[in-house]
Order: structure tokens, then C-alpha cells, then sequence
């Protein structure tokens, strides 16, 4: 098994889970349907195509800098408010995202469907977003594929990801938090509804998965270098 590290980084992002039409909320970190979405949307899959293969993918994510929650206020009106005026049905809506957000993604399968993902990520056929249209990524995604190497081998190997700022201002005791994929019985695995099934559009379906939560905490030493490409960092259970 290989594992493909993703930089997900945007001036907003949004990560929906559960979210009714009034209220749309975030996670806190990237979700795997919506991961599994943009590269469904890279290799050119319609939304009605099938996506099993992608499901097997271990999901596992980094926050390397936290962001800021914001909510936008957001009106929609019918298309009759714009024909004539008339306001038949407009609708208030608070949006909600993740401003100045860093986060490391890893994928971990095989090479042979991992190398093609890459790929297409590099040159997607549809536009590539994290979490909603409005939000597209910035600055490079595709951090390469991390051939023989684990998921959570590649996550706790890579640089932080961090602006110079957020890094200045990181003590000693800093700590990243991590989101992996976990077995069912694994101590203090939870489930999460966060698994694709369909992205139509007519009948949108999502499975459980596992997962669990580890904390990263990040040395001193490595703080002060931001050039090496290989920074040592430990991982507490």
C-alpha cells in the first residue's frame, strides 16, 4: 500500500456533514465523501457513476493550521422576486466555513489506482473545490504519492504545512490534530455517516465509516527550520 498527500488549503473552505437548506454547517477538518468527491470530480466521473473503488481509499487528515469559523448570511430569492418583484418564497440562509485553513490529506491503496488520481488532480477534468463551488483550492494540492508507506507513516513523516506566521507564533507544546480512518473494535473508534455512495443528485447516499482522533505534537527544533523537507515529529496515542 502507497498513500497520495493532499494540501488542501483556500481562503474558505466548507466541509458539510448533515446540514439542513436554513443552516449549512462545516466540520472542523475535511470529510472523506468530500475528499472522494473532488477526486471523482478530477478524473471526470459523473455524479452518477460508480464510485466503489474510491471508497476503499483510507482517509486520513492532518489540521496543520486551524482556521477561523465565519458565517455568511446569505438570501435566496425565487426567480419571480427578479421577473417582477414579487417575492413568492425568498429564503434566509447562514452559511458556514473555514477561513485561512491548512490541512494534509493522505489517501492510502494502491499504486495503481493512487498514481492516476495524482494525475488527475494535477490536471482535472472538472474544477477541483473543497467542500462547496465557491471555494476553490490554492496553490499546489498534489504532494505525491508516498510509495510502500502507510497512511498514518506518511502523515506523521510530512513537512507542516503552516503558514511562516502561524509557525512564529507556535510553542514548544504545539499539537497538531489528526482524523484517521480506523477498524471496527480499535479503542476509541466512533462512526462517522461519511462514506459516498451516490453524488446524484436525484438520491445522494452516504455510508458509515471508523474513525478515531490523535494528537501530533510538533518539537521545538523543528519549529525553528522551515526548510527541511523531512521534519521529525512524534505521534502520542
Amino acid at each position: 500500500m502507497s498513500t497520495l498527500l493532499l494540501r488542501l488549503s483556500a481562503p474558505m473552505q466548507s466541509w458539510g456533514a448533515e446540514s439542513k437548506f436554513d443552516t449549512r454547517t462545516t466540520q472542523r477538518a475535511p470529510t472523506k465523501s468530500g475528499v472522494i468527491g473532488m477526486v471523482a470530480a478530477a478524473l471526470g466521473r459523473r455524479r452518477t457513476e460508480p464510485i466503489g473503488d474510491l471508497q476503499r481509499l483510507r482517509f486520513g487528515v492532518r489540521v496543520d493550521q486551524e482556521g477561523i469559523l465565519l458565517v455568511d448570511f446569505h438570501m435566496a430569492h425565487e426567480q419571480s422576486f427578479w421577473d417582477s418583484g414579487a417575492d413568492n418564497g425568498s429564503h434566509l440562509t447562514r452559511r458556514h466555513y473555514l477561513s485561512d485553513a491548512v490541512f494534509l490529506v493522505g489517501l492510502e491503496g494502491e499504486d495503481s489506482l493512487l498514481l492516476p488520481i495524482e494525475e488527475a488532480l494535477k490536471a482535472p477534468l472538472f474544477p477541483l473545490f473543497l467542500g462547496r463551488r465557491s471555494c476553490p483550492p490554492e496553490g499546489r494540492v498534489v504532494l505525491g504519492v508516498r510509495k510502500g508507506e502507510s497512511l498514518h507513516r506518511a502523515l506523521e513523516q510530512a513537512p507542516w504545512l503552516a503558514n511562516a506566521r502561524v509557525k512564529s507564533r507556535a510553542q514548544s507544546a504545539h499539537r497538531l490534530r489528526l482524523y484517521l480512518e480506523a477498524d471496527a473494535g480499535e479503542p476509541d473508534a466512533y462512526m462517522v455517516r461519511d462514506v459516498p455512495v451516490s453524488f446524484s443528485q436525484m438520491k445522494r447516499e452516504h455510508g458509515f465509516r471508523f474513525a478515531k482522533e490523535r494528537t501530533m505534537p510538533v518539537m521545538p527544533f523543528v519549529l525553528k527550520d522551515t526548510t527541511t523537507q523531512n521534519p521529525i515529529m512524534e505521534l502520542e496515542g
